[in-house]
């Protein structure tokens, strides 16, 4: 097992296997788990650098196959369409490898367009087989989400319309 105070790229909760590829986030939501605790679950997921794609395999290799997970989660202490490549790339390696036997999920904050300009996100999710998408909009209208969620983009709440 690896050594929870060292930050985690790869973490489990119950029968589902986390990735955190990422800290970086365009919002600076008001209730964010990364505000009052270093991790979940007993992993530290404040990361002290982006992993690279390598690292993250490397680390996949070291549990993926520890038990038969239910499914696989990018999802830590930052939104993983901030880093699309790394994301298609590691997703791209688990549907090669454990393809037929898990569903990959990416849970966002709907984004993803914000910051990957002239890019079709949902296809190229879907092209290395994405199966769920979890998107938090965390509010019923544009005022009250730039309330709690804070977010870097002025559009951001009509973008996540746009991607849901």
């Amino acid at each position: 097992m690896s050594d929870r105070k060292s930050p985690s790229v790869v973490y489990w909760l119950g029968n589902t296997l986390y990735l955190n590829i990422t800290n970086k986030c365009h919002n600076n939501c008001y209730f964010c788990l990364r505000n009052f605790m270093n991790g979940v679950g007993g992993f530290n997921l404040k990361l002290q650098k982006e992993p690279s794609v390598n690292d993250m395999i490397s680390e996949l290799q070291n549990f993926i196959n520890m038990k038969n997970w239910r499914e696989i989660v990018f999802c830590g202490f930052g939104e993983p369409t901030e880093r699309l490549d790394c994301l298609l790339e590691v997703a791209r390696w688990i549907k090669r490898y454990y393809g037929k036997i898990v569903d990959i999920r990416v849970d966002t904050n709907g984004q993803g367009f914000l910051f990957n300009k002239n890019r079709d996100v949902l296809k190229e999710l879907k092209e290395v087989c994405v199966t769920k998408i979890s998107v938090s909009l965390n509010a019923h209208d544009k005022e009250t989400y730039n309330q709690i969620c804070r977010p870097a983009f002025k559009n951001a709440f009509e973008s996540i319309l746009d991607f849901v």
